[in-house]
């Protein structure tokens, strides 16, 4: 199959100061200072102007005006790949989903009318790079310098993969279910992006292959006809332009699942484990943790002195938010804001909370969410080499006048 480089982006100048307070990643001091001077503000086929990092592979980062609200729309979502080399829309005309594997007790080959044919089922929930803020970590670390946008909220519609697995059948030694997309390397050596989920995810009621997001059908640059939904674990499951699915007996041993998206053991404890990929020195990296994020106002922004509101998203792997709350004194003491209306334990909580009188001068405000199964946002950054979960409690500066 012939295939191309995605083409994202024509014309970018580059953001000047107020623009990129505007986007709220750019300006933000923690980035590298590399990062804030070559990102440009640029437009991928189907998406208004989002936050660009890198062309090759292309790397796109979601404003923070969008997360306004908890539905992000599909052209402001974010657009994260590993590989540079993608598939096109005619290539993608004829697409299929071929399934089998050495512990799959059938094979099948679907076309998207087939797996429309199936009942269908949707989920409001976040997907989210676990590398997210991984920009804002200190000391720095390699990898794609994200600041707040790699991430969105979406309704997902389609198939259960248990449903599809079905078709199939599964042996009793099923251990993985492992998913093929069509993006690929410029060169034969890149490992093929390859990504397995346990049997456990795989069968859960919640896990979908979708072909609509948001009531449209997915944009190309977010797995369009096609992707994998894994609600409540990070984007790296979510396997984009899906092509083949195969249940395996065996653990995965490819780069993707042994070698990248792991984290210390025993780091970040996971309400869903993955014990078939778990190893005495590391994990692979599983649930979401318990975030917020401030969107109004925005840092370095003036407020009024006789009042303001603050607001923004919270969101979690899958228990649901119990409580946000905010601090405009360092920490000492907390103010419980107001939860919006719950779409979902998977999705974005929209918050609010009223300020009363301040001093004129610069306020710090801060904010921690709490999940349902009681996790708490950390005050202090859970390090660790790869960049992965930057969920510390942080601080937005604004002045009163």
């Amino acid at each position: 199959m012939h295939r191309r480089t995605l083409m994202l982006g024509s014309g970018a100048a580059l953001l000047g100061a107020r623009e990129a307070a505007a986007a709220g990643a750019l300006s933000d001091p923690g980035l590298p200072a590399g990062t804030r001077e070559v990102a440009e503000m640029a437009s991928p086929p189907g998406k208004v102007k989002l936050i660009r990092l890198t062309d090759r592979p292309p790397n796109y980062e979601t404003p923070l005006e969008a997360f306004r609200t908890p539905i992000t729309p599909n052209n402001r979502f974010f657009v994260r790949y590993h590989l540079a080399e993608l598939p096109t829309m005619a290539e993608l005309k004829d697409w299929t989903l071929t399934l089998g594997g050495d512990a799959a007790a059938g094979t099948a080959k679907l076309t998207l009318a087939d797996l429309r044919r199936l009942p269908a089922a949707e989920v409001t929930a976040v997907c989210q790079c676990a590398g997210n803020r991984r920009g804002l970590f200190s000391p720095h670390v390699p990898g794609v310098q994200w600041s707040i946008g790699a991430m969105g909220c979406a309704r997902w519609r389609g198939a259960r993969l248990r449903d599809v697995l079905k078709l199939v059948g599964m042996k009793p030694e099923a251990l993985e279910v492992r998913f093929h997309g069509s993006d690929h390397g410029p060169l034969s050596e890149t490992p093929i992006f390859r990504k397995s989920l346990p049997m456990a995810r795989a069968l859960d009621p919640n896990t979908l292959i979708a072909w609509e997001m948001n009531g449209a059908a997915l944009p190309l640059a977010n797995g369009f006809p096609a992707r994998i939904i894994v609600p409540g674990w990070t984007a790296t499951y979510w396997m984009k332009h899906v092509t083949s699915i195969d249940i395996t007996s065996a653990a995965d041993d490819g780069f993707w699942m042994q070698k990248a998206y792991r984290v210390p053991h025993g780091v970040f404890p996971a309400a869903a484990p993955f014990p078939s990929q778990d190893t005495a020195q590391n994990s692979p990296v599983t649930d979401i943790v318990v975030n917020t994020l401030v969107t109004d106002p925005v840092a370095d922004s003036r407020v009024h002195a006789g009042g303001f509101e603050v607001r923004g998203i919270a969101w979690d792997g899958g228990s649901g938010i119990h409580q946000v709350e905010v601090s405009i004194d360092e920490g000492k003491t907390w103010q419980t804001a107001k939860l919006d209306k719950d779409l979902g334990p998977f999705a974005f909580r929209a918050w609010r909370h009223p300020i009363a009188r301040v001093a004129p001068g610069p306020v710090a405000l801060r904010v921690r969410a709490t999940a349902n199964n009681g996790a708490v946002q950390p005050d202090q950054l859970m390090f660790n080499p790869a960049g992965y979960h930057n969920n510390a409690v942080r601080t937005v500066h604004v002045v009163a006048a």
